[in-house]
């Protein structure tokens, strides 16, 4: 993305900054323009139309619609060509502005399907632009580009806010202030519902319990709410309280509704827990499996991991069990490390593939197993985007 351009509009004595933008050259690959695409006329005519209501009302002037309508489909711009977007006057939503233009940028470039889910990218890009121009806060502008993103129909390709990003890093740096809650948005109902809680936090104490729905905090009603700013109401200085209200059905139609109050503590989070369950075989011996749960891959998660299966080795422990439900990802490093943890040599863990199918293997490297005992990983059929508070 280039500099700030500033606008000079020859029929309005309105000035505007706008962002310019600069395509590269069309490359043609198995018939499709991965590169910018010629846009239908009609098509064009119908975001001009937009626009020029916006020039109406003075908030561009007419040379931001120009650019937008001449880089279209001029001839002239065949090879190379700038688009200008008017620039919010909001530095919040102006910064969002330019990490639009970045994800969209990286996704006209690296997008796994070339055609972007059968629509025009050049196009999503220019209507988000001017539907995002107006907004007045960070959250209603990233709201805009995960609305472009989820055109693409990949639950997999997503924006993580600022905010977002701290909670992931929390996660994985393993300390926070709060309640010990993870939570999730169900994907069928909408509804906040508990996943787990952390062991011996305040949430657990209270006896909140894995499937509880989250329905208030501090009095306030989550409908629609999503799972990070639930997070964030829910996180604070330790030492000061929150309540929360949730509510519990057993499955056989009966419910309960329960409103606690609970204390912010300093959280530490471990992503490994583990167990010894011993058991007996048919022919009287006493076995020992031991079972260990990874909750997110965080930087800690393989060294602690390690440690856990050589205290389970030297104290007999026969065979694993590895549970991985509800984890919800992490780094891909320590995915990688974790893996060498179980496995031996140099094996390919992970194919990435291109959209012209070039793969790239990701592989470990001289990995050396801690166990080579039997191992079983439990896995959930999805999985969720989790938010720790």
């Amino acid at each position: 993305m280039e500099t700030l351009c500033s606008n000079i509009n020859a029929g309005s004595s309105i000035s505007k900054s706008l962002f310019c933008y600069r395509f590269p050259s069309i490359t043609h690959k198995r018939g499709v323009a991965c590169g910018r695409k010629e846009l239908p006329m009609k098509k064009l005519g119908e975001n001009d139309q937009n626009l020029m209501k916006w020039i109406g009302k003075g908030v561009i002037g007419l040379a931001a619609a120009t650019a937008l309508s001449f880089s279209s489909y001029s001839p002239a711009f065949a090879h190379s060509l700038t688009v200008a977007f008017p620039v919010s006057h909001t530095p919040e939503v102006n910064t969002v502005q330019r990490t639009l233009i970045e994800a969209w940028s990286l996704i006209r470039e690296t997008f796994v399907d070339p055609t972007f889910n059968h629509q025009d990218w050049d196009l999503k890009l220019q209507q988000t632009m001017v539907e995002m121009f107006p907004l007045r806060s960070e959250d209603a502008a990233y709201s805009k580009v995960r609305g472009m993103l989820s055109t693409l129909g990949d639950p997999y390709t997503r924006i993580i806010s600022p905010k977002e990003y701290q909670s992931f890093r929390i996660g994985s740096d393993g300390n926070l202030q709060g309640v010990g809650l993870f939570v999730s948005v169900q994907p069928n109902t909408g509804h906040l519902v508990v996943l787990s809680c952390v062991e011996n936090s305040p949430a657990a104490r209270a006896g909140i319990h894995e499937g509880d729905e989250l329905l208030e905090i501090n009095g306030e009603r989550l409908d629609g709410v999503d799972s990070e700013t639930a997070a964030q109401k829910l996180r604070g200085r330790a030492g000061t309280t929150v309540t929360v209200k949730v509510h519990r059905g057993n499955g056989a139609g009966v419910s309960s509704y329960q409103e606690v109050k609970l204390p912010r503590e300093v959280i530490k989070l471990s992503p490994v827990s583990s167990a010894i369950i011993p058991h007996k075989m048919p022919d009287g011996r006493l076995l020992k499996t031991g079972y260990v749960k990874l909750s997110s891959f965080s930087q800690s998660a393989a060294m602690e991991m390690e440690n856990t299966i050589q205290d389970m080795e030297n104290q007999g422990v026969q065979s694993y069990i590895l549970d991985l439900r509800n984890n919800p990802g992490g780094l891909v490093t320590a995915g990688l490390d974790v893996a060498q943890i179980w496995l031996d040599g140099d094996e390919t863990l992970v194919n990435t593939v291109d959209r012209d199918g070039n793969m790239a293997p990701i592989s470990m490297v001289n990995g050396h197993a801690v166990t080579h005992d039997p191992l079983v990983v439990l896995v959930s059929l999805r999985h969720p985007f989790h938010t720790i508070s």
